[in-house]
């Protein structure tokens, strides 16, 4: 599945990089994250996250590899973790862009493919609540980077 949206971000693009660049911010604004390890800084990462698809639960441990980092403008992430039964990859990729009145224009994409058990318990609420969990995920990514 396809997700992909723009996010406005009032606040300076090297502010919005160093933010989204730095696992401990991350982690405070994706839901479910129970834990983040940094195996490599900038390189790679390892984590827990619990996701919950209606009444399915799944505890996905796995793997975070940066694959691109052009400092402020673009980078590109792949993702590979597990749970009982399942497996999650995804390939997400964010690119930031001069606002107007030093704001921060944020694209994003996150190609994600979802199988075993959950993806057979679940797979028709798959799509709406990535979406919404990703929503969750900028709007507290906005909030954060504003406030400071």
């Amino acid at each position: 599945m396809l997700l992909k949206g723009d996010v406005i971000i009032h606040a300076p693009r090297k502010k919005v990089w160093d933010f989204l660049t730095d696992p401990n911010q991350i982690g405070q604004c994706v839901p479910g994250v129970e834990k983040i390890e940094t195996i490599e800084p900038l390189k790679k990462y390892r984590g827990v996250v619990s996701v919950g698809l209606g009444s399915v639960k799944a505890r996905f441990t796995g793997d975070v590899d940066v694959l691109e980092l052009d400092e402020p403008n673009h980078a590109k992430l792949k993702a590979h973790g597990t749970a009982t039964g399942s497996a999650a990859d995804a390939i997400s990729a964010m690119s930031l862009s001069d606002g107007l009145d030093n704001s921060t224009l944020l694209q994003w994409t996150a190609d994600i493919n979802v199988s075993g058990q959950l993806a057979s318990l679940v797979s028709r609420l798959m799509v709406p609540v990535s979406q919404k969990l990703a929503g969750v995920f900028y709007d507290e990514v906005r909030r954060r980077i504003e406030k400071e």
